[in-house]
């Protein structure tokens, strides 16, 4: 009573600080918890649009060679579109960013990335030539297997191009051992094996796994090379670089579909006759692809949009059901499964094991201390009883 009503007391201040402490840390958790919402609602957005991207590109491609025999001519006419990479990210910069700059200064900026010189003659063939072969080849030999396997196979034996990436990255980059992306690196293996021989080790059959294993060992030297000699780009860098191997692909690969179409290796009668509506939807189905391969880590997590990827195959499978005459025997379906769960296995991150001890000794703990507390429960109650019926008995 005779405290002043002012001043409040030391416990009453320490349970209003609480109080107050408690609220900032519910803010920042419902804070937390919308950002990782938003996180897993985008992530799932571009998981589907990357399976759709996918699977739509390669089912457009399939349907486009019925008409148009021309797998490199294919090639080359889609690689031309990323030429739009650096002008849709400058006008994601111009929309996003506070600080808005003009074209030639984020080019300036982006440019760093190629070394001190910028962007010159040198580093163009030193640094973006072979990247520009090497995406060539990647796309080429998956359009190629498409003519000679369905979709489903192709799809699915592309996925293992990561654990191609894992085997060249320790081997190259000496990258962490982990027994989990050997047992993976396996499985990719004995899909393939498991594959081969679903369809009797015929030849047209061995060609076309072939062409998709050289693909994704094309793929996988690929970001193995861009890791070591290019290191890791930022999202403007990156969009430079893919509009760059688009200027490579005119400059220097055009007189390659020319040669074609003379030598009638990939001959078509008139232009009349080409489905450009084919052409254009595989172009930027693809091209949309990439974009949210490149761009999506951006907006959600990187394992998410691996997701879509392996999601792509069981969609193929589907269309491939119904279009075509595709036989899904036990072999079959295994294989796609071991390669399935081996591309899963290598989305593990470095420190999975680390997570999964700590997790176990948790619950381990809480074991340990419930015992005890029902234990101490359990007698204690004993004597409480024995007290009570004493009285009664003397009585």
């Amino acid at each position: 009573d005779e405290r002043s009503r002012e001043s409040p007391a030391p416990a009453e201040a320490q349970m209003q600080a609480g109080a107050e402490g408690g609220g900032r840390v519910s803010r920042c958790c419902w804070k937390c918890s919308v950002t990782q919402l938003k996180k897993i609602f985008w992530g799932v957005a571009v998981v589907l649009g990357v399976c759709s991207s996918w699977s739509g590109s390669t089912q457009l491609a399939k349907l486009t060679f019925k008409k148009f025999d021309a797998p490199f001519t294919l090639t080359w006419f889609a690689t031309n579109w990323n030429f739009l990479f650096f002008p849709l990210y400058y006008l994601g910069h111009v929309f996003k960013s506070a600080e808005k700059q003009s074209p030639k200064q984020r080019y300036r900026e982006c440019c760093r990335f190629f070394g001190d010189n910028g962007l010159t003659l040198k580093v163009f063939f030193t640094k973006a030539a072979p990247f520009g072969v090497l995406w060539t080849l990647t796309n080429y030999l998956y359009l190629h297997a498409i003519k000679k396997i369905n979709t489903t196979d192709v799809s699915v034996l592309f996925c293992c191009n990561k654990a191609f990436v894992f085997l060249l990255s320790w081997i190259v980059l000496r990258d962490r051992f982990m027994g989990v992306r050997i047992v993976a690196a396996i499985f990719a293996i004995a899909g393939i094996v498991m594959m081969t021989y679903a369809d009797g080790f015929h030849s047209h059959s061995v060609i076309g796994i072939a062409l998709v294993v050289g693909s994704a060992s094309m793929s996988a030297l690929y970001k193995v090379l861009f890791k070591l000699l290019l290191g890791s780009a930022k999202f403007g860098e990156a969009a430079l670089f893919l509009s760059v191997l688009a200027v490579f692909n005119v400059l220097f690969v055009t007189c390659i579909p020319v040669i074609l179409y003379f030598t009638k290796v990939e001959y078509w009668s008139s232009f009349a006759v080409v489905p450009w509506g084919n052409l254009c939807g595989f172009s930027i189905l693809l091209l949309t692809f990439n974009i949210l391969l490149n761009f999506g880590i951006a907006i959600t997590y990187p394992t998410l949009i691996s997701l879509g990827i392996v999601l792509s195959v069981p969609v193929n499978a589907v269309v491939d059901h119904y279009t075509s005459e595709i036989v899904f025997n036990s072999v079959r379906v295994i294989a796609i499964v071991i390669i399935g769960l081996g591309f899963l296995l290598l989305l593990l991150p470095e420190e999975w094991d680390v997570w999964v001890i700590k997790l176990l000794t948790r619950l381990k703990v809480r074991k340990k201390e419930e015992i005890p507390e029902g234990n101490g429960d359990i007698t204690s109650g004993l004597p409480n009883k024995s007290r009570r019926t004493r009285p009664s008995m003397s009585s």
